[in-house]
């Protein structure tokens, strides 16, 4: 007979079955059987036979293609500066909303409307800015004196790349500010009167009593972008297609390339559990680096 624990327990394995069957389904089955693929020469399209298992080929092929190489350098790039940015620029955003004046409640909903916006809008309208004939950037540019003519942004291998950091920049980090700013008004006043009262600078303030506050907001919102920036996609086939000379095809591109123009499902799927692997390892290192922060912060 059962106890009244192990009564609560099975009733809450029986509750939790499915959701942990809808998890399987939707994560685990796909993850295996890409995981499985990768080791094949399997495509997209065939005469209906079993593909060949070509054993780790996919894996070297992919670590030796120096295509491959130049686009994760590439996505490291747009990852790292874009993330950075956004946060400089989120948490700056967010002290500004957190401080009273007028008009403060219209300046949020301004602020949120970027992230707001489906990224397919956000990338068309970019795309339409930056147009070489009649985008607002040059017209914006040539009318401030910075520009003699009007440039080809998105078709200059050397400023696409930035191009479309730009839009991906100004459609993401409200989500940093908005986490920030829920975090910064959860900061009792009497701290920093107390802190003002004792002679604390501003920096100070910010360093000892803000900082601390927001610190694991501020990580997760800096671990799910770091995740987006660097599985990004849908902007850059919006508008730049991978292209001028593959100066924007990043990472998730090249497997879609690999997937579906070439139709190379097991290359394509070595590609794919590579740039996974990748994403877990920036997902341990923002842990880490949050870990440390915790405990050096507690320490003082």
């Amino acid at each position: 007979m059962l106890t009244l624990p192990q009564r609560e327990k099975r009733q809450a394995w029986l509750l939790l079955a499915p959701m942990l069957l809808m998890m399987f389904l939707l994560t685990a089955w796909p993850l295996a059987r890409t995981f499985w693929l990768s080791f094949t020469d399997a495509g997209l399209i065939g005469d209906g036979s079993a593909p060949n298992w070509v054993g780790s080929e996919n894996f070297i092929y992919a670590l030796t293609d120096p295509d491959f190489r130049a686009a994760l350098w590439r996505t490291l790039y747009f990852t790292v500066v874009s993330v950075v940015i956004e946060g400089i620029i989120g948490v700056l955003v967010a002290l500004l909303l957190n401080q009273p004046f007028w008009g403060r409640s219209a300046l949020r909903v301004l602020v949120i409307l970027p992230w707001a916006l489906p990224t397919i809008v956000n990338a068309t309208m970019w795309r339409l800015n930056f147009n070489p004939d009649y985008g607002s950037i040059n017209a914006l540019l040539s009318q401030l004196g910075l520009i003699d003519a009007y440039r080809s942004w998105l078709g200059d291998p050397a400023s696409a790349i930035n191009a479309v950091m730009f839009a991906d920049i100004w459609k993401n980090y409200p989500l940093i500010t908005l986490l920030v700013l829920a975090a910064l008004q959860t900061i009792p006043e009497d701290l920093f009167e107390a802190a003002r009262l004792d002679g604390a600078s501003a920096f100070r303030r910010f360093r000892k009593i803000t900082l601390p506050a927001i610190a694991a907001p501020l990580a997760v919102a800096l671990v799910l972008r770091t995740i987006d920036a660097f599985k990004i996609f849908d902007i850059i086939y919006v508008m730049t297609r991978g292209g001028p000379l593959d100066s924007t095809k990043t990472v998730s591109f090249f497997v879609y390339q690999e997937s579906f123009s070439y139709l190379r499902a097991g290359s394509g799927a070595a590609y794919a559990i590579l740039m996974t692997l990748i994403c877990a390892l920036l997902i341990m290192i923002y842990m880490v680096m949050l870990v440390r922060q915790r405990r050096s912060g507690s320490s003082e």
